[in-house]
């Protein structure tokens, strides 16, 4: 009897055959379809507003581009998103990589390379239109810039204005602000922002006090700000969801000519000096001080110390002080004997009449009282008490003895009287030093470019000008003393 075959295992070869033919299909076809494709949700956009670049990858093993600049600007967000497909059959696995980013001008995105189941695929360039951004009359959010010049010098000063509207009624979850570039000006104030109503908008305002710092055509960039509203989107069920939308709103430029100085100017404005002083009579070593005030529009950073230097007179200045349209320097004066305090002058260049301008200060005496009386020399004493006593009789000439022994005595008379001389001196420069810190400070002054010295001026400036006290180190001010030569 003829065995019979079984029919399930003739099938289930046959079952094998086919699943070894799809799979090779599948790989097959895996490998035809791998491939990359980029795409932007839109080419035309307003300068600010952000672009979605994709790349649609498809294949088993990808290597990811490494994507960080797009049409010269950065990439503010990055995405991905796998999906399994069954085209006619075949499954494939597709990548969608996205980048967002804000282009500033026209360009073109240039293509990528991307590997791909070992092959190295390219993406297509794609051209990004950017229109400067648009502002209607009556549109919820605008920015507005302005300007009270179009022409000025370089340090002029002058006032840039903000405004920001917002149409009553309108949503606004959140805002983000970013000022407006201001480049190659210095800003020296920035008001507070102050609101009001005006034509159904409230209105903030924001002002600027800059100075221009550079010749020419200066720009004031675009202020921008972003708004977040309410908005709603489809799920992936159908329904609409709540979700937030931010969007941008950009100011207008300014364009500002900036125009150069005469030669040998470097103050512009319309200002006035003058000076006062706590008291014009003083006793010897005592302190006079005086405060010089320039105030007017213009640019007041520009102006240097009014330090003067006055022979045998101690001048401190401190740090010049600026408030709003008012500098003020304060000076310390400390002398022996009387001086006068020399004008002070201040040459710009007049805004108002185009012409260089010096303005002054009237020069001032101080009445110094109790003044030290002016030492004599005592080497010439000396010399003529040395002469004197050392002048022989014309009976003493014709002695060698006699002559030698009034020689001797002469010097010994002449030394003694010269240390007699300089002991108290000595004593009173010692005394000085630690018991009359002006007189020191004033001595000390002709090497304040030693970090030494300088401390201990700014020691003795604050035991005697301030209601602080500093110690001094007495050890380091002897070796200065010692070191400069200091009596």
């Amino acid at each position: 009897m003829k065995k019979r075959k079984n029919p399930w295992m003739k099938n289930r070869g046959k079952g094998i055959v086919m699943i070894k033919i799809l799979l090779l299909f599948f790989t097959t076809a895996q490998i035809l379809f791998a491939g990359v494709s980029a795409s932007v949700d839109t080419q035309s956009v307003e300068e600010g507003e952000l672009v979605t670049y994709s790349l649609h990858i498809t294949g088993e093993s990808v290597k990811r581009p490494e994507i960080t600049t797009i049409c010269q600007s950065d990439v503010l967000s990055t995405s991905s998103q796998t999906n399994m497909q069954i085209i006619n059959g075949a499954v494939s696995k597709n990548y969608t990589l996205s980048y967002k980013f804000a282009p500033q001008k026209n360009c073109k995105i240039e293509s990528f390379e991307v590997e791909i189941d070992g092959k190295k695929e390219r993406t297509k360039e794609i051209e990004i239109s950017v229109k400067a951004p648009s502002q209607t009359k009556d549109a919820n959010f605008m920015l507005l810039l302005q300007s009270d010049k179009k022409e000025l010098y370089i340090g002029e000063a002058f006032e840039l204005t903000l405004l920001f509207k917002q149409k009553n009624g309108s949503d606004a979850i959140d805002s983000k602000f970013t000022p407006p570039s201001m480049d190659g000006f210095w800003v020296r104030e920035e008001s507070k922002p102050q609101k009001y109503q005006e034509d159904g908008y409230t209105v903030t305002k924001v002002v600027y006090t800059l100075l221009p710092q550079r010749v020419g055509v200066q720009k004031i960039g675009r202020a921008k700000i972003q708004i977040a509203s309410r908005d709603t989107k489809i799920d992936g069920w159908g329904g609409w969801i709540p979700t937030i939308k931010w969007k941008n709103h950009f100011s207008n430029e300014l364009d500002l000519s900036v125009k150069p100085l005469p030669a040998g100017v470097s103050l512009v404005g319309d200002f006035t000096i003058t000076i006062s002083l706590d008291k014009a009579e003083v006793n010897a070593n005592e302190a006079v001080d005086a405060t010089v005030i320039v105030s007017g529009n213009g640019n007041l950073e520009d102006i240097k110390s009014f330090k003067p230097h006055i022979p045998n007179v101690a001048v401190f200045d401190e740090k010049i002080a600026i408030e709003g349209k008012k500098l003020s320097q304060k000076l310390t004066f400390v002398a022996e004997h009387d001086f006068t305090i020399p004008p002070f002058k201040l040459t710009y260049f007049d805004i108002n009449t185009k012409e260089i301008k010096t303005i002054t200060t009237n020069e001032i005496a101080i009445k110094v009282k109790n003044q030290k009386p002016k030492e004599e020399l005592t080497i010439k004493k000396g010399e003529e008490l040395q002469e004197e006593t050392l002048t022989p009789t014309s009976k003493e000439r014709s002695d060698p003895v006699t002559l030698f022994f009034v020689f001797f005595a002469g010097l010994v008379v002449g030394a003694a009287l010269m240390m007699l001389k300089k002991l108290p001196q000595l004593k009173k420069a010692k005394k000085s030093s630690i018991k009359e810190p002006k007189e020191l400070l004033a001595k000390l002054m002709a090497y304040k470019e030693d970090a030494e010295v300088k401390r201990l001026i700014e020691a003795l400036e604050k035991n005697i000008y301030t209601n602080d006290k500093a110690e001094i180190d007495k050890k380091v001010l002897k070796e200065v003393l010692k070191r400069y030569k200091i009596d």
